[in-house]
């Protein structure tokens, strides 16, 4: 391999590593219950006109053809101004894909396909993100190949409606504590309010991800602009 072409995919690697880390900073999870009669296409539209810099479609009772048609339309409405994920559906990630849909990712749990795996089928380019929460998450992450995982889904930090099957709440000393043991960014998610901006990114968040308090909110906009308010200004 010669010198030009090493230093073409370290810089390819980097641009992705930074492309991933300003899109998780504000980091929404659609729920169509939460969403209403508004639906989870609108709350979308919503907040990315907000400033939401990332959109994560988990909508865990839909069909896959349901779920391929919400990834379409959504990659219309967010017309690459966010980054646009599918979570657990891979397949539905790649039927998008083929179907000229911008998509750019997946975001895989514990018990879902293996991560290894997922970034085989879907790419070097495609972002990868996996929920971890627990040491052995962890251990199991620092084992992996270099580039397998683009960052990690973190929480829950605070019991949830939206997730009635969490586990125990890290609270942020949980989370600082992950977050600490990784060089993987790590998302904070689960119960988080914009209250809580300051203490997460003082514990190492590199992005708040939030369901309800966007979707749920009664102008969405607002809320997201809120959030990516409160992000830049800790940030600063």
């Amino acid at each position: 391999m010669s010198a030009s072409t090493t230093a073409d995919r370290v810089l390819a690697a980097r641009s992705h590593a930074e492309l991933v880390r300003r899109g998780i900073a504000t980091y929404l999870v659609t729920d169509a219950s939460a969403s209403g009669d508004r639906g989870v296409l609108d709350v979308v539209r919503r907040a990315v006109d907000g400033g939401v810099t990332a959109v994560q479609l988990r909508e865990k009772t839909a069909s896959a053809r349901e779920l391929f048609d919400l990834a379409v339309r959504a990659a219309e409405v967010v017309a690459g101004r966010a980054l646009l994920l599918v979570d657990d559906r891979v397949d539905v990630f790649l039927a998008a894909r083929s179907a000229g849909a911008v998509v750019h990712g997946v975001h895989v749990g514990q018990s879902d396909l293996p991560v290894v795996a997922v970034r085989r089928i879907v790419g070097q380019a495609a972002v990868v993100g996996l929920t971890a929460n627990t040491p052995a998450h962890l251990d199991a992450v620092a084992a992996l190949p270099p580039g397998a995982v683009d960052y990690l889904g973190v929480g829950v930090i605070r019991p949830t409606t939206t997730k009635p099957d969490h586990p125990e709440p890290l609270g942020m000393e949980g989370f600082a504590a992950i977050a600490a043991a990784t060089p993987l960014p790590c998302v904070a998610i689960g119960g988080v309010s914009l209250e809580d901006t300051v203490e997460l990114h003082a514990a190492g968040a590199a992005g708040l991800a939030v369901v309800s308090a966007i979707c749920a909110a009664d102008d969405p906009a607002a809320a997201a602009r809120a959030f990516r308010s409160a992000w830049t200004e800790v940030q600063a």
